[in-house]
């Protein structure tokens, strides 16, 4: 479940031909960003933004003095802080806490909706990132949000819209779409290496030899530091790599195959073993408006 103390973000990008939602603003890359500075310094609990974002638009490396949630309607994310990386489908959202540096991919077109967090709602939510799912509740609350002016009055209906929202953001149960960063130096130099390539399939013994360390330091500091086997996090990261590529239209052979898999029915079987769902399948409901997504385990 979503829940405890953080740091967030900010964003960046051009615009992207998708219909806006009935009285919202979406505001492409330079307006984003400007709107997205503003909304730092307005004294309420909770402002949110849209904002449309082209095909293969990254993000500069940056932080917000606010929490924030990210919340796609449409398009696949992938989120990098300097513990992990985070894949961000439709019907999920991320939290980042505030001061939080990162940085925001997106593979195809994203229409994005963000809210930014004060310190006093910030406490209530965890002190790291997170991906959750969004409830039909939480969603129309986003949307709704959007709507609202930036300044509304703190005694009137936008204002009891944040608070339920608010109230919700702590039910939503968080979904595994993330591969923990190790904070030891060798082990971080020998995940960059992997994250370059995931489908390279070297033996235990090349991986300790690129971190310059034994066989079973790397096998013990490795799950000691990230709560998984090496082999574990190297699923998990062709998971996360898999993800954009297939909400982007790409076929499951084509992804399976890059991805060092034997067939695409090895690589359906690992993606139904983790996410409940074959590839199909799981694209299909996070982008139905209605249907949930099927993570893994909080």
């Amino acid at each position: 479940m979503l829940g405890h103390t953080g740091h967030p973000a900010r964003e960046v990008t051009a615009p992207v031909p998708s219909p806006p939602p009935h009285d919202v603003d979406v505001f492409g890359h330079w307006a984003a960003r400007s709107l997205a500075e503003k909304l730092q310094r307005i004294d309420r609990p909770v402002v949110a933004m849209a904002a449309e974002f082209a095909e293969g638009n990254i993000g500069t490396h940056h932080d917000h003095p606010r929490g924030q949630i990210e919340y796609a309607l449409t398009g696949v994310m992938t989120a990098i802080t300097d513990d992990g990386t985070w894949v961000v489908p439709p019907r999920t959202a991320l939290w980042i806490p505030a001061r939080t540096m990162h940085q925001v991919r997106n593979w195809g077109p994203l229409s994005l909706r963000t809210l930014y967090l004060d310190m006093a709602v910030c406490a209530a939510l965890p002190t790291g990132c997170r991906v959750f799912r969004v409830s039909d509740l939480l969603h129309a609350l986003i949307v709704e949000m959007v709507a609202v002016p930036h300044e509304y009055p703190l005694d009137g209906r936008e204002a009891r819209i944040a608070d339920l929202l608010i109230g919700e953001l702590g039910r939503m149960p968080d979904v595994d779409l993330h591969a923990p960063m190790p904070q030891d130096r060798r082990l971080a130099r020998i995940c960059r290496e992997v994250l370059k390539d995931p489908a390279a399939e070297h033996d235990l013994d090349h991986w300790a030899g690129i971190g310059g360390m034994a066989r079973r330091t790397l096998t013990r500091q490795f799950r000691r530091e990230t709560g998984l086997t090496f082999n574990e996090w190297r699923q998990q990261v062709r998971l996360l790599e898999a993800l954009p590529r297939l909400a982007a239209g790409e076929t499951v052979t084509n992804v399976a195959l890059d991805l060092g898999y034997e067939s695409p029915s090895a690589f359906t079987a690992m993606f139904r073993r983790t996410l409940g769902a074959t590839p199909r399948d799981y694209l299909r409901t996070t982008t139905d408006g209605g249907a949930q997504a099927r993570g893994g385990p909080g």
